[in-house]
C-alpha cells in the first residue's frame, strides 16, 4: 500500500472550508477536501480516506495545503497529479505529488504553520482585489499594530482567541513569528505557529486592527491571555483574505 503526499493550491471562496465542520456545511459546494476524495474515488473505484495537514474555514485559501491518502494504484506520482487536475475543478489545484513512507502523517507531522491575511486602505475599495483583500475603512496604525503582535510571540493559553467552545485538548499553542508589512494601500499579516485553533488567526487579526484604530489598548490582549474571556476580542474578520501559506516538515 503507498502512502501518496499531495501539495494542493486552492481558492476557498466558494467551499465550506477544507473539510465540511460536523454540524454540516453552509454552501452546496461542500469542502475543498471534500472535491478532491471525490476524484480520487473515481480514479480508485472505491472510497478514499484523505487527511489533510490542518483545517482552514469557509472562504479561507491556501497557497500551500498538505494531505495524502493511501492507495494501491500502478499509477505514478505524476500521472496521479495530472489526473487529479484533469477532473478538479478550476479553483483547486494539486502542485506535488509524491510517495513518502507508510509512516507519514501531513497532520501528525507537521512542526508548524504560516497564515497570511491582506488588508487594503485607502478612499475606494478596489474593484479588483475585493476578493481577497479586506477592506478597511480606517486606515490603521502599523506601527501600533506591530508592537500588540510582538505580545502573541511565544507559548500561551489561546483559549480566548477560538471560536470553539467545545476544546477538549490544551488550548496552549506557541506563535514563533508574527510580521505585518504595509506596501502602498495594502497591509499584510503574517503568523506562524505549530498549530492553530479555529478562527484564530482572523480573531488576532481582527484585535489587532482595533488597536491600530485605537479602539483598544494592547494591554487587552495579556488580559485575554490571563482571563481567556472570548468576549474581549471582536468577532472574526471575514476569511476572504486569509490564506495558508506554508506547511513545516523536519
Amino acid at each position: 500500500m503507498r502512502n501518496v503526499k499531495l501539495v494542493i493550491e486552492y481558492d476557498g471562496s466558494r467551499y465550506d472550508g477544507w473539510a465540511t465542520a460536523k454540524t454540516g456545511g453552509h454552501g452546496k459546494n461542500g469542502s475543498v477536501s471534500e472535491k478532491i476524495a471525490d476524484v480520487l474515488k473515481e480514479m480508485e473505484q472505491k472510497p478514499v480516506d484523505l487527511i489533510g495537514a490542518i483545517r482552514t474555514e469557509a472562504g479561507v485559501h491556501a497557497y500551500k495545503q498538505v494531505a495524502s491518502f493511501k492507495t494501491e494504484s500502478k499509477k505514478s506520482a505524476l500521472e496521479i497529479k495530472r489526473y487529479l487536475n484533469r477532473y478538479l475543478p478550476r479553483d483547486i489545484a494539486v502542485l506535488e505529488a509524491t510517495d513518502e513512507n507508510e509512516r507519514f502523517h501531513p497532520a501528525f507531522n507537521a512542526k508548524g504553520f504560516t497564515f497570511e491575511y491582506r488588508i487594503t486602505v485607502g478612499e475606494v475599495p478596489s474593484v479588483f482585489e475585493r476578493k481577497y483583500n479586506f477592506y478597511c475603512f480606517k486606515n490603521p496604525d502599523v506601527d501600533k499594530m506591530k508592537k500588540a503582535a510582538a505580545l502573541f510571540v511565544g507559548k500561551h493559553d489561546f483559549a480566548g482567541f477560538s471560536d470553539n467552545k467545545r476544546m477538549k485538548k490544551s488550548t496552549v499553542r506557541e506563535i514563533t513569528a508574527f510580521d505585518i508589512y504595509k506596501s502602498g494601500n495594502e497591509i499584510s499579516f503574517t503568523v506562524s505557529g505549530d498549530d492553530f485553533w479555529p478562527n484564530m488567526v482572523r480573531i488576532m487579526i481582527a484585535l489587532l486592527i482595533e488597536i491600530g484604530t485605537g479602539e483598544k489598548e494592547a494591554t487587552v490582549i495579556s488580559k485575554i491571555f490571563e482571563t481567556g474571556d472570548r468576549t474581549l476580542a471582536p468577532e472574526a474578520i471575514d476569511s476572504k483574505g486569509l490564506f495558508l501559506t506554508d506547511v513545516y516538515y523536519d
